[in-house]
């Protein structure tokens, strides 16, 4: 199987405080926008519009079925919010973005990505994969709950890295549910909600 080299840099805002990691992207014929969460059936810019907004359509651009992403970097930027993933190359064992079929060939430097945002002391991962991977590398073999966290050590840092449900459809719970995960993890750690 060909290995998939991930296709955006990292969103790194200087004044971030959380890091939000997802696994990797979709394959490229699924995007919207070239951003991340890009897939128009993923569901993260709406929990985002829901969260923040209390409007699920917030970060959409109903004419053109896609989101605006523009207003989701600047969002981000001011916010304090930036993103990446966990695997820097995966092999895709189908043509999908399902984390059951990515094999991780190899992680992201995360604490190196840590360096570029100081002011970073929490990891938000979007699922399962994404957590697992990452603690499972450092030895770590604890089970977070979902809405839970544990404390880790990246590089010299202590951050908390808590567990969010995935925002694909495939993962079966209502938006809002997974909504009210975010906005109770973004309230614990001081964000305000506009």
């Amino acid at each position: 199987m060909p290995v998939e080299s991930h296709p955006l840099k990292p969103f790194l805002p200087s004044s971030a405080k959380i890091l939000l990691l997802g696994s990797f992207p979709p394959p490229k014929e699924r995007w919207k926008i070239n951003f991340y969460y890009p897939n128009f059936q993923n569901d993260m810019w709406r929990i985002f519009g829901l969260v923040f907004f209390g409007q699920k359509d917030y970060f959409i651009l109903k004419e053109e079925k896609t989101f605006d992403e523009l207003k989701i970097r600047s969002f981000l930027k001011n916010t304090g919010i930036a993103i990446y993933d966990t695997a820097e190359k995966v092999n895709r064992k189908k043509g999908n973005a399902s984390d059951q079929f990515l094999q991780i060939v190899e992680l992201s430097d995360i604490p190196g990505i840590l360096s570029k945002i100081p002011l970073c002391n929490t990891i938000v991962f979007t699922g399962t994969k994404s957590m697992n991977a990452l603690m499972n590398s450092q030895g770590e073999k604890k089970v977070v709950p979902i809405g839970g966290f544990a404390e880790n050590i990246f590089g010299n840092r202590k951050v908390n890295c808590y567990r969010m449900p995935s925002s694909s459809r495939a993962y079966p719970l209502a938006i809002e549910k997974k909504a009210q995960f975010y906005k109770d993890l973004f309230l614990s750690v001081g964000m305000e909600m506009i």
